[in-house]
């Protein structure tokens, strides 16, 4: 059985900072190979973890139309041809896949590379454990549907008035769209000194979030982001470690969730 935790909230307040995190501590509590989805348009997830996405589903199309106009697709299904292109986009590591949205290549909208990250998805995710989905800022690709059912959605703010705002117009805009989500999460990041507690308690009972955790300022994670190095050498004993690892601990606690069984 797989689990998926999708990542969202407004743009610059660590969304992928903290995907990453979640994904690395998936790996060490055992939910192997974990499933990274970068399906923010700007790709950034995959240095966070220390590899390297040279591939994107952006890219497909246009590749698939170079080749088809070569004669390429001869006796090969586009659907098919597709598919093969996708799966080359994945970047295999130790105990963990990633795949990127990326940006696609030439004229259009983002649909079409939407399109083929769900039907890869759909296809491969139930080969993991655990997936975890980083959004881009906002509902977009939850709202697109790009995956059914989500067991914890976690929306990201920072804890200005503004952002606390943002999260509430978020979670709004998730149940109009009637997202199916198991469990919520709020993480407040880049907390200085507890401020605004009261308000971000206000925002949990308001929105009925299952969890909330405050994350502190971090200069040690803040540098690591801005030089957009791996996020593996971060010590047990980071602050913001140690506050998602409890987070983690509990929501697989009171959701149940059973880790998958080894030959």
């Amino acid at each position: 059985m797989s689990y998926l935790i999708g990542v969202t909230g407004k743009g610059g307040v660590g969304k992928t900072t903290i995907a990453a995190l979640l994904t690395i501590l998936s790996i060490r509590k055992g939910w192997r190979p974990v499933l990274a989805v970068d399906a923010d348009p700007n790709t950034c997830m995959d240095a966070a973890l220390g590899v390297v996405a040279k591939k994107t589903i952006g890219g497909i199309r246009e590749q698939a139309r170079e080749i088809a106009g070569k004669g390429g697709m001869i006796g090969i299904a586009k659907q098919e041809m597709l598919t093969l292109k996708a799966n080359e986009c994945l970047v295999e590591a130790n105990d963990f896949d990633l795949i990127a949205m990326g940006r696609p290549e030439g004229p259009g909208c983002y649909c079409y590379a939407n399109s083929v990250l769900k039907s890869v998805l759909s296809k491969i995710s139930s080969q993991y454990p655990m997936v975890v989905l980083d959004n881009e800022a906002g509902l977009e690709n939850l709202s697109r549907r790009i995956v059914r059912q989500v067991d914890l959605l976690i929306l990201v703010s920072d804890a200005s008035k503004r952002g606390l705002e943002t999260a509430r117009r978020l979670h709004t805009l998730a149940r109009e769209m009637d997202l199916g989500f198991k469990q919520l999460g709020i993480i407040i990041n880049r907390i200085r000194n507890d401020e605004r507690t009261s308000a971000v308690l206000q925002l949990k009972a308001e929105i009925g979030a299952d969890y909330i955790v405050q994350l502190p300022e971090n200069p040690e994670i803040t540098e690591m982001s801005e030089d957009g190095k791996s996020l593996w050498s971060i010590p047990s004993t980071n602050a913001v470690y140690e506050r998602l690892n409890a987070f983690f601990d509990l929501w697989s606690a009171q959701a149940c969730l059973r880790l998958p069984r080894r030959s």
